[in-house]
């Protein structure tokens, strides 16, 4: 959706604030404490009134991609909105693989982008862009400042749709001279169109939901990002009630950490790499009850050969996200937080007989036995997945917070690292966007000044946003980039393996740079290990750092990625790879 606030221009005192000082003025009182962002013309007047601003902490960025993602980073290990400032032209457009990635993933960002004065737009001036032509297929709404009395009112708006509902990203274009110009406070109705629809919980339904669960013989708890967007509270109630039900759980990628993967009935990771048991307990399933997920082609599968014998609940706050892919038995719309609630009390009083799973759990344990997740961890050479095993022993404890980029290594993270708490596991799923995790690290960094904070990486994602180095060094942010290096893009290379014959087009690194020096060079602690033996104290030396640390980790270079369901295939087609298979 678009939205053009027109409006007369209106004669002021020149005592009144200006547009860029009722913008700053907004977002403080909304309780916005950090933007990130890059300067340029368009946004002159809005950086002029930051130099003396101190409710705002301004982070300088390298690129403006950047810039979302570490905003992405801020909101998904907060829970609050992440804020961007980006100037016109290149510096809007910039912005734009950012903002598919949040809109993907339901992350809360508003982005101000700067333009160019009003009477200049449509004249092809110095740096200007089409701001809501670009950003409309990649936001949840767009609007474009054309009344100084309106910026208030807007930012206000733009902050409430991107947290409201199905969170999202938010564009709002700002042109240059109306942040100069003196801004009188006016209020803007909400479009209708945005007001977004909120069933109430039936009782009588979720009674019928809590009966299902009690009834099922072979039940499945199915959750998403929707349960980490909905907040801790959401996340107990949904753990009190898997627990109640005595069912397994699984978790897609976005919502790792929902359910604690300390507990017994934890499956581990669902869908094309997640466990053996997880899938296979999908397709053998009588009953799924989805929470916040939306049945995402990576999680299903083959879909005419996904769950053929389940009925389905599915819980999610965006109505569109209901019978979209996989048709729901008994569907509900709303507020995952309220629907966990009342099925705990439901389920309390349908009381399900408890040895009524003894042998769904005997057939579970059956997959488990296969250990599907095991390696070669020979002696000498690094397995990337023994690195992920050292990393999430070393991080036992800690309450850290781990972002990833996109490859084999975020798949092995996600196997390997565990995690008993929301908000924990910062990745990029629906997008699938290398160059992620690094600014992504530095945002949860600067919410989280006390927190560890790991960036697991390869050697080619972290490539594509390699200058945000520069943004850690300035800002005093101690991330931990521990990059997975084999020289290759290597899911590529796994797929051009196992799918494309061999045929390895263009998925080796050459010209690999000399990690260590690069990184010193921005004034990162750096140092790298290839052996097996020296793996434990160079992590634990990486990790008790109180400066960016850079941990180049050489492994093994044609490891593939297994458990693995190759595209088109059902769950029961899993491949667990040699000599296993």
């Amino acid at each position: 959706m678009n939205a053009l606030a027109d409006g007369p221009h209106l004669a002021l005192a020149p005592t009144a604030r200006t547009g860029a000082q009722v913008l700053l003025d907004t977002l403080a009182d909304c309780g916005v404490d950090t933007v990130f962002g890059y300067p340029g013309g368009a946004v002159l007047p809005i950086y002029d009134v930051l130099h003396a601003e101190t409710r705002i902490r301004h982070i300088l960025v390298r690129h403006e991609q950047a810039a979302v993602h570490a905003a992405q980073g801020y909101a998904r290990s907060t829970g609050r909105v992440g804020v961007v400032l980006v100037t016109s032209g290149p510096g809007m457009s910039n912005t734009t693989t950012g903002l598919l990635d949040a809109l993907s993933d339901s992350v809360p960002v508003l982005c101000i982008s700067g333009q160019v004065a009003l009477g200049a737009i449509g004249t092809d001036a110095f740096q200007e862009c089409d701001a809501l032509g670009i950003s409309r297929p990649v936001t949840k709404w767009n609007a474009q400042i054309r009344d100084a009395g309106l910026v208030r009112a807007l930012v206000r708006q733009g902050l409430a749709v991107a947290a409201g509902g199905r969170p999202g990203p938010v564009l709002i274009d700002f042109p240059k001279d109306l942040q100069q110009q003196a801004a009188p406070q006016r209020a803007l109705p909400a479009p209708r169109a945005l007001r977004l629809a909120r069933s109430a919980i039936n009782p009588a339904r979720v009674a019928q939901a809590a009966q299902w669960v009690a009834e099922a013989r072979r039940p499945v708890f199915y959750g998403g990002g929707g349960l980490v967007n909905a907040g801790p509270e959401a996340c107990a109630a949904f753990a009190d009630v898997v627990r109640l039900s005595g069912a397994p759980c699984t978790l897609t990628l976005m919502g790792l950490g929902a359910f604690p993967a300390s507990q017994a009935q934890w499956l581990g990771m669902l869908g094309m790499h997640g466990t053996l048991e997880a899938n296979l307990a999908m397709h053998e399933a009588d009953l799924i009850v989805c929470i916040g997920a939306r049945f995402d082609d990576r999680v299903t599968g083959r879909l005419d050969q996904f769950a053929p014998n389940a009925r389905v609940i599915h819980a999610d706050i965006d109505p569109a996200s209901i019978h979209k892919v996989r048709r729901a038995d008994l569907p509900f719309v709303g507020d995952a937080g309220e629907l966990l609630a009342a099925l705990r009390l439901a389920l309390q009083a349908a009381a399900p007989a408890p040895g009524r799973l003894a042998g769904w759990w005997r057939q579970i344990e059956a997959w488990r036995a296969r250990r599907c997740l095991d390696f070669d961890d020979t002696p000498g050479v690094i397995a990337p997945q023994a690195l992920m095993r050292e990393l999430q022993r070393q991080l036992q404890g800690r309450d850290a917070i781990v972002s990833t980029d996109v490859g084999q290594h975020q798949m092995w993270a996600a196997q390997h690292l565990a995690f008993d708490a929301p908000g924990r596991w910062l990745t990029s799923g629906g997008a699938g966007t290398m160059g992620y995790g690094l600014p992504a690290a530095i945002g949860a960094q600067v919410a989280h000044p006390g927190r560890t904070v790991v960036c697991v990486s390869g050697d080619a994602s972290v490539l594509m946003n390699l200058q945000e180095l520069a943004t850690a060094c300035q800002h005093r942010t101690p991330v931990k980039l521990v990059l997975c290096n084999n020289s290759h893009m290597g899911m590529v290379r796994q797929w051009q393996q196992l799918i494309h014959g061999e045929r390895y087009s263009h998925s080796y690194n050459a010209c690999m740079p000399d990690f260590v020096a690069v990184a010193r060079g921005f004034g990162w602690q750096a140092a790298r290990v290839d052996e097996r033996d020296a793996l434990p104290a160079a992590l634990a030396a990486c990790l008790a750092s109180q400066e960016p640390f850079f941990l180049d980790v050489r492994v093994r270079a044609e490891e593939n990625c297994f458990p693995m369901i190759p595209a088109g295939r059902g769950h029961h087609e899993v491949l667990l790879g040699p000599p296993r298979e």
